[in-house]
């Protein structure tokens, strides 16, 4: 039994789809969803770690932040609610490449275990899985990584982490389309599989030592 670990940005959905259509969603719905949702414990923390006294001060970091592709904790916790909200209401839709959905299927089926790792929140991967038009692929997820309940995802010691959670966990594998994620996880004792999908911000980066991929059907496991 092998443990997959996916990430999602270029390996499994384009990034586009989460930089262009996501973001675009979350854009104008920040400061609404701040006003509305202030008595939310999450909302209060993120809102206390920007640090602005108005909701329109709040934005404009959360805006600086979707511009310069910022990882902050504030941010993804509250894009990953919207972005929740915009599944719920059929709104918005997950891509994902068609190689993926097969293979996470017979890959699920042959006994082998499915993980995410990815800088979105667990409040977005969820969603993001569960709405396709491959139908719901969350449902062959057994554990789900982030920032937050896992760490940064260029330490070896955020995989470390994650390897402590599947204590039962065997043969793991992370596949992802960022180098450096690669070689923190190798650095961990996992095995890793560089994606190389075409049209893709690292379609030309250099893999190194890891092995690549263009398709999850390249994959033996």
């Amino acid at each position: 039994m092998t443990t997959i670990v996916l990430d999602i940005e270029g390996t499994t959905s384009s990034t586009e789809s989460v930089h262009v259509g996501l973001y675009a969603y979350a854009r104008p719905r920040l400061g609404p969803y701040l006003d509305a949702h202030r008595d939310d414990p999450d909302v209060r923390a993120a809102l206390a770690e920007i640090g602005a006294a108005t909701t329109a001060e709040a934005v404009k970091v959360l805006h600086g932040w979707m511009d310069g592709d910022v990882k902050a904790t504030p941010l993804k916790t509250l894009q990953g609610r919207i972005w929740a909200e915009g599944f719920a209401a059929g709104e918005l839709t997950a891509h994902f490449f068609p190689d993926v959905p097969p293979a996470l299927r017979a890959w699920h089926a042959a006994g082998h275990r499915l993980a995410v790792f990815s800088s979105g929140s667990v409040a977005s991967q969820r969603p993001w899985f569960a709405g396709t038009a491959y139908g719901d692929l969350s449902v062959l997820v057994g554990h789900w990584f982030d920032t937050v309940n896992a760490g940064p995802k260029r330490e070896p010691a955020s995989y470390a982490r994650i390897a402590e959670t599947l204590t039962d966990a065997a043969g793991l594998l992370f596949l992802s389309d960022v180098p450096a994620e690669l070689d923190a996880a190798a650095a961990a004792g996992w095995r890793t599989t560089g994606v190389r999908r075409p049209g893709e911000p690292n379609a030309a980066t250099p893999f190194g030592t890891h092995p690549v991929i263009t398709t999850f059907e390249e994959i033996d496991l």
